[in-house]
């Protein structure tokens, strides 16, 4: 929060100076606890109090909160207000968490009660009481916290240009979180919206990990203002060390030596050394990637351990609401004592108890890991430990690669950079109905209104009305249908049509879509989570899985949600989740190359893994260096294989092998299956395909030439079908179908159902419709990182080919192999296999270190 300070004077002591201005009442609060603000909070409420807008972009822990809060609150302060009178909304809080926003609110009522005893705090999320809802229709508080969705639902009232007259200041927290997203995109349109209403409000995000600063500060305070850029030098260390099995020593009669795996992502073979490091003793909290990950290790640390599991917890965004909140609270008070969790936990609440956090697995970015870390010695000036745990070899890369770019290593690889989307038009349609609803807005001025943020300063007047158009009868099509009548414009000003067309759009307001889902209950009632549709419905009665950390069997289906009662036991039936699985970022790619390519250091037992790696790779194939691109030939009894490795990630490793596939069997009738993960990717053909001939015959500039790959891209892959499943959401978003209605809620399939019904329908008779469009733009970039994939095609080109033919797969490609043949073979078969490929890696290395050792 602040530095620890000597005895200041308390506000009461002002003499003969007379009576402190509002920011000396803030410092009075800050030095009545022994504190002294930082110089960048200073800063904060100086550039604040100048009428300035901004980013302030610290370390987690550091202060950020009080940094932006501090100059408004001063600003009511002056203000002198007297007991009771009320000057209506001054400043809104944005969060993009709902489960964090009433914490947030008892902070700043902390401080305001003392600084502004007058002014009121209160919070405003589809948590909040009817009876607090219903006071908030009357008047708004002083202080609001709330959501982005909140923030839409505000600007639907008939009043709202009336009711946000008076702010000055909104506070947008986690904005690297949002900006990225269509939430990030429906926050910087409302933030237009809010200025047309005040036009002296201003703004501050807040940020702890992103590269490109001032770009998201732009981002946050508009195209029409100079935005101003808060830092700080505050000492925020951390700490990262690696969980890897036991070197040397005895093994057990009837157990086998722990070794770090070549492949997978779940990482259980890591568990016993996981279990030796555990303390319930020492708040920690684990974290996995995926849901389905948490499920599985919750599991399994409690089977090892039952004596744990009265002071363990498991947290992820399927697990109901109110039991994450209780293992919240427990966190904060100590009586949780380790917390299996996904990204649920990034952000929000500061648990300032939690001495330890642990990374299962890659956190596949460097900002992630900063993030997941600073939940550790949450305090200025404190130490953030994060315990990794690569669930196999080539994470150990990744971690020494976070390590260095951490500690200004690997050639000055940063943190990565986040960036507003490029004017989604689902996004637009729905803030037009909700400006219409709210009081209603002149089409020209909403217009250059939306121009003014950073997502649409490129949107064209016609791009603007065809979205219009989507408001008022369904842009064509759909025009003699009365449910997409949703907007009337007469003089000018657009307004909405009916009053079921508002109710609906309240209902269905927001950008958070996601999978069909069901509820999982108990007989009784109680709601345990929810889960995806598919899983279910692959289940029958009787059937055990695990979920929210326990063992359950399904009873049946009744009424959209599964019923389910405890089961004894155990059982590795988990549910998966879809798109759960992230890729490596670009930044952390980069550090991986670069680590690779030149290691050296073997005095730790990071090091040594990494230098084991990288002999045996070296005996077997070659070690690429940052400047090279390696190529894997080989032969089995599957066919010829070509392993590529350029080292960016599974989206556009999966995006390069369909483009290369493409690419070389267009003039044959050659069929290659492939396969992809975050290194590389696999072209598998007949045997004797000739990849060597078939790559010289294309030469560099054709195998990796990026000027055609939205055309190809459609040609070598069923882009249609992913289209149409990128459709449900932009429709769903755009207001074309509806998941909540009066009284009720669709299921999932329903709403599918619709929006495939209407995909089909724009196919055949309005193909080039802006909404198809977008949904292909979407899985372009999406399900391959489009901008990203001519990146790295325009790399690959730059690179030097080192082709190698070799006799069987290298520690590079056999996770590859792994991913192709691991569903359809047994775990013995393939445990086996991969135990022959070891020993001969071996045999291998040891010959190639004798020989070096004769050359010299």
């Amino acid at each position: 929060m602040a530095r620890k300070a000597p005895q200041h004077e308390d506000r009461k002591g002002a003499g003969a100076e007379g009576p402190i201005d509002g920011v000396g009442l803030v410092r009075a609060w800050f030095w009545e606890r022994g504190w002294t603000p930082f110089a960048f909070q200073e800063e904060a409420w100086e550039a604040y109090r100048a009428g300035a807008s901004g980013l302030i972009h610290v370390p987690t822990g550091a202060g950020k909160t009080l940094a932006a809060f501090g100059g408004p609150l001063a600003a009511l302060a002056d203000e002198r207000q007297g007991e009771g009178e009320s000057r209506g909304l001054r400043v809104l809080y944005v969060t993009p968490l709902r489960a964090v926003a009433r914490d947030i609110e008892l902070a700043l009522k902390e401080i305001t009660g003392e600084v502004v005893p007058w002014a009121r705090v209160e919070s405003r999320t589809g948590d909040t009481k009817q009876s607090v809802r219903a006071r908030q229709r009357k008047e708004l508080p002083e202080v609001l916290v709330t959501t982005p969705e909140s923030l839409c639902l505000l600007l639907t009232r008939e009043d709202a240009c009336e009711r946000f007259a008076v702010l000055s200041c909104v506070i947008v927290d986690e904005w690297h979180e949002l900006l990225s997203s269509k939430r990030g995109t429906q926050v910087e349109l409302g933030l237009a919206r809010l200025r047309s209403f005040a036009p002296g409000v201003r703004t501050w995000a807040m940020s702890a990990t992103i590269e490109n600063i001032d770009e998201a500060a732009r981002s946050a305070v508009g195209e029409r203002e100079t935005a101003r850029i808060v830092t700080a030098s505050v000492e925020r260390r951390v700490v990262i060390e690696t969980v890897l099995p036991s070197e040397g020593g005895e093994v057990p009669e009837g157990k086998e030596r722990e070794r770090l795996p070549w492949a997978g992502h779940l990482g259980m073979p890591l568990l016993p050394a996981v279990l030796r490091v555990l303390d319930p003793g020492i708040s920690t909290i684990v974290f996995v990637n995926t849901r389905s990950q948490a499920e599985r290790w919750f599991h399994a640390i409690a089977i090892e351990r039952p004596d744990w599991e009265s002071r363990m917890g498991l947290h992820h965004g399927s697990v109901d609401r109110g039991a994450r909140e209780k293992l919240e609270r427990g966190l904060k008070t100590g009586e949780v004592g380790i917390v299996v969790a996904t990204s649920s936990l990034d952000l929000g609440v500061d648990f300032a108890p939690v001495e330890r956090v642990m990374q299962i697995g890659s956190p596949k970015g460097i900002a992630r890991l900063l993030q997941r870390a600073g939940r550790s010695g949450h305090t200025p000036g404190g130490v953030s430990r994060i315990l990794c745990v690569p669930t196999h070899a080539m994470e150990v890369v990744e971690v020494e690669a976070v390590r260095r770019a951490i500690g200004g290593g690997a050639g000055g690889i940063g943190i990565e950079a986040r960036r507003s989307l490029g004017k989604p038009l689902d996004v637009l349609a729905q803030h037009i109905v909700t400006c219409a609803i709210g009081g209603g807005v002149e089409v020209d001025v909403l217009y250059h209104e939306v121009r003014s943020t950073a997502a649409y300063r490129e949107l064209t007047r016609a791009e603007f009305d065809w979205a219009l158009s989507l408001a008022v009868d369904g842009a064509g099509l759909l025009r003699a249908y009365p449910q997409y009548r949703k907007v009337v414009v007469e003089g000018g000003v657009a307004r909405v049509a009916t009053a079921r067309a508002a109710q609906m759009h309240r209902l269905n307001v927001g950008t958070i879509t996601g999978e069909a889902t069901m509820d999982v209950r108990f007989a009784t009632g109680r709601r345990l989570g929810s889960i995806e549709e598919d899983f279910i419905s692959g289940l029958r009665a009787g059937d055990k899985f695990v979920f929210a950390g326990k063992v359950l069997e399904l009873k049946g289906v009744h009424d959209s949600a599964a019923i389910v009662r405890p089961a004894k036991g155990s059982t590795t039936h988990t549910p998966l989740w879809a798109g759960t699985r992230l890729p490596i970022s670009e930044a952390l790619s980069e550090g991986v190359r670069e680590v690779l390519g030149t290691h050296a250091d073997v005095g730790t037992p990071e090091g040594r893994a990494i230098a084991r790696l990288r002999a045996i790779q070296g005996a077997v194939s070659h070690v690429p260096r940052g400047d090279e691109a390696l190529i894997e030939l080989c032969s089995t009894r599957e066919g010829s294989h070509a392993f590529i490795f350029p080292f960016e990630g599974r989206l556009v490793h999966g995006g390069l092998a369909a483009l290369l596939a493409f690419r070389l069997t267009r003039a044959s009738r050659t069929t290659l299956s492939t396969a992809s993960n975050d290194y590389g990717f696999e072209l598998l053909g007949p045997d004797g395909f000739d990849f060597e001939g078939a790559f010289a015959a294309l030469g560099p500039d054709g195998l990796f030439d990026a000027s055609r790959i939205v055309q190809e891209a459609g040609e070598s892959v069923n882009l249609g079908e992913m289209a149409k499943r990128q459709f449900r959401e932009v429709a769903r978003v755009a207001g074309l179908v509806f998941q909540a209605y009066p009284g009720s809620a669709r299921s999932g399939r329903q709403t599918q159902v619709g929006a495939s019904l209407l995909y089909d329908v724009f196919m055949e008779f309005d193909p080039k419709h802006p909404l198809l469009e977008q949904a292909r733009r979407e899985v372009l970039e999406r399900q391959f990182e489009e901008s990203r994939l001519a990146r790295t095609l325009a790399r690959l080109r730059a690179s030097r080919l080192v082709v190698k033919r070799i006799e069987r797969p290298s520690p590079l490609s056999l996770p590859l192999v792994i991913e192709r043949v691991g569903a359809r073979m047994s775990s013995e078969t393939l445990t086996e296999r991969i135990r022959r490929i070891e020993e001969q890696w071996e045999k291998d290395a040891s010959r190639s270190t004798l020989r070096g050792r004769r050359s010299r």
